[in-house]
């Protein structure tokens, strides 16, 4: 009888097993992806990613088909991926997931197809060139229980994910009052980007501006993130052309000041800096912050005799440095988005509200209110 028993278990114990395999098979099964517009240069950071089994890409909305052949060529993926209609490749290929590579004015659209069929979406960042389309969006989103997600680079950083830790969690610099915040770089076509993202990025309608919706929504989604989603109390912009005979339709630099009741973030976006640049500077009761680039940073507070540098990488700071691995994850339910977090919805219509209440107040000359 014993043996039948110890027989039982044994059975039993391999019955469990298999189906815990199973389990995690399921749960680790590839997401399949596709893809909606080539046109964004961002997406070789898709691409890019080595020794990935999280996504399964199985197909690639793109109407230009001579680039989208290019592209197959450069990153070696199937042509036969390849559909000029969003709505019959989503129907054709059935995603769980969709990547938004377009124009930004293009994002309202892909929300409008990928929602009511149950299709998560993440899309470059900003979310929408307008706050109409933003809510929009925001509707789809969550009348069909979909993921909408925007991809910002500063928020792979270690040093922004830092940032966040020593401000909210250890108060090192105490009540914050001054944020400054620059982003940019020579400009698209001096830094040779392709002619497809440079005549979508040159347009105030696809774009729905230049310098100052391209580099202004940086800054924008990094206060909201320290502000814990407020919204301030005004927008107030500058927005010049000075190559005007290169960008004539839109502007190449912005100066933003948004103002909150106990502090200020300015923000300047441009595309008239000598070099690349994303950096930040946090300014505080007793200390202040400064984020050089993705891991360097200058710290000092009053406790401190002297400016200090570090230098962070993930290894120091829990961070996402890959943004398809964020999005993984939080569809497979292993993050959630933090509320106002950086790549969260609710943080992202701030940001358009700023974009679009900056890009008004550049047009008339006027500080434009935000309602209490």
């Amino acid at each position: 009888m014993r043996i039948f028993t110890n027989i039982l278990v044994y059975f039993s114990s391999i019955i469990i097993a298999f189906a815990n395999l199973q389990a995690q098979t399921s749960t680790e099964k590839p997401i399949r992806l596709a893809i909606a517009g080539m046109t964004h240069s961002h997406i070789a950071f898709y691409f890019g990613r080595k020794n990935k089994s999280d996504f399964n890409l199985v197909g690639i909305y793109e109407p230009n088909r001579e680039m989208a052949l290019r592209y197959a060529k450069k990153f070696d993926f199937d042509p036969k991926l390849i559909y000029d209609d969003l709505d019959k490749m989503l129907d054709a290929v059935k995603p769980e997931a969709v990547a938004a590579f377009g124009s930004i004015q293009e994002h309202t659209a892909v929300v409008e197809a990928c929602a009511p069929r149950g299709i998560n979406v993440m899309v470059e960042k900003p979310l929408a060139t307008t706050i109409e389309h933003a809510k929009k969006m925001e509707e789809l989103a969550k009348k069909y229980h979909i993921l909408l997600l925007t991809d910002f680079e500063t928020s792979w950083y270690p040093s922004t994910a830092k940032l966040f830790q020593l401000v909210n969690d250890s108060d090192f610099v105490g009540n914050v009052k001054k944020v400054i915040v620059h982003d940019g770089h020579q400009g698209p076509k001096e830094i040779n980007v392709n002619q497809e993202f440079l005549d979508w990025l040159t347009d105030p309608v696809q774009n729905g501006s230049g310098a100052l919706y391209d580099f202004g929504c940086y800054g924008a989604n990094l206060i909201t993130y320290l502000e814990k989603g407020r919204e301030p109390v005004s927008v107030t912009a500058v927005a010049r052309q000075f190559k005007p005979d290169v960008y004539p339709k839109v502007d190449d630099d912005a100066t933003i000041i948004v103002d909150y009741p106990d502090a200020q973030c300015v923000l300047m976006a441009s595309w008239n800096w000598p070099f690349n640049r994303k950096d930040m500077e946090v300014y505080g009761v007793s200390g202040y912050i400064v984020n050089v680039d993705n891991s360097t940073m200058h710290l000092r507070n009053r406790s401190m005799n002297a400016e200090k540098t570090i230098n962070v990488t993930s290894k120091d700071v829990p961070v996402y440095e890959d943004p398809f691995s964020y999005f993984a994850d939080v569809i497979k339910g292993k993050m959630k988005v933090p509320e106002y977090g950086l790549y969260s919805l609710e943080n992202n219509i701030i940001v358009v509200k700023i974009l679009e209440a900056a890009k008004i107040s550049a047009e008339t000359g006027k500080t434009v209110k935000f309602d209490k």
